[in-house]
């Protein structure tokens, strides 16, 4: 413990100060989003939104090492499949209810079987893991500055229209009766997770994102009455989640993300059993 916070305030690991300040920033997120993802129970839209993602990264790398597009960064590739996988399944969950799944599955396939080709293809030896579980380790000080604002954006939207996403969320159809917009509200609210997806994939990668998105609100929603009692206690396991993943993953040597989102799983599933054995006896 004294040696990570000895490290912790050494100027010259600058890197575990972001990464600490990083999981705080990516718990609002995970917290807020998170909540209204599992009270929704949109967990598998938000997955395919995740892994699609890849196929972004990889379109990116290849362009920038072939300068076909020189410069072209993987995050405004990730950025364009986001946005596009989320508006394709946003539309099918909402006119094509009965093949909502095979499309998600499809885009979960496909774009993550693109990105390995387009990294198949590229100049030199291109690592997808990075990509994949992610390094929290390495996140910049810009990447700090996009969560920090993302934070800010969607603290303000929840504020704003709390009352039409908590309707929207329990009783849709009363929602409808009462005037509220609820498929541009969710298409709006795929959109700002698909944003979301790419910022947090730096932290625990594409393929833990989701468990990050959904096992600090899943643990949160035994303890809450209420939506915004959830995304409180929510954004709470989130920071403590990310502090324990980040103090252990340093003091074992193990990858950060991983042991993170094996803390929160632990922590949820324990929550989970205590509750079933309590609610039987």
């Amino acid at each position: 413990m004294t040696d990570f916070a000895g490290a912790l305030l050494d100027p010259g690991f600058p890197f575990l100060r972001n990464a600490l300040l990083a999981g705080l920033l990516s718990s609002v997120l995970f917290g807020c989003l998170g909540s209204i993802v599992t009270v929704r129970r949109i967990a598998g839209l938000a997955g395919a939104v995740s892994h699609a993602v890849l196929g972004g990264i990889g379109m990116a790398l290849y362009l920038s090492a072939s300068n076909l597009v020189p410069g072209f960064p993987p995050i405004a590739g990730a950025l364009i499949f986001a946005a596009l996988s989320a508006l394709v399944i946003g539309l099918v969950s909402l006119r094509a209810k009965q093949r909502e799944d095979t499309v998600i599955n499809a885009i979960w396939a496909i774009g993550m079987s693109v990105g390995v080709l387009f990294m198949a293809k590229t100049a030199g030896y291109t690592d997808p893991s990075s990509y994949l579980f992610g390094n929290i380790l390495i996140i910049s000080s810009r990447d700090l500055i996009l969560l920090g604002i993302l934070d800010a954006a969607v603290l303000l939207l929840t504020w704003r229209f709390y009352p039409q996403l908590e309707a929207s969320a329990f009783d849709e159809e009363f929602a409808r009766v009462r005037g509220v917009p609820v498929d541009v509200l969710f298409l709006v609210l795929l959109t700002v997770i698909a944003l979301a997806v790419v910022l947090l994939q730096t932290f625990v990668g594409i393929v833990m994102v989701i468990a990050m998105l959904t096992l600090p609100a899943g643990t949160a929603g035994y303890f809450s009455r209420s939506l915004a009692g959830m995304m409180l206690a929510g954004c709470v396991f989130s920071g403590l989640f990310s502090a324990a993943g980040l103090f252990l993953g340093w003091v074992l040597d193990l990858p950060v993300g991983a042991v993170t989102v094996i803390a929160a799983g632990i922590v949820f599933l324990a929550v989970s059993a205590f509750t079933v054995f309590w609610g039987r006896k």
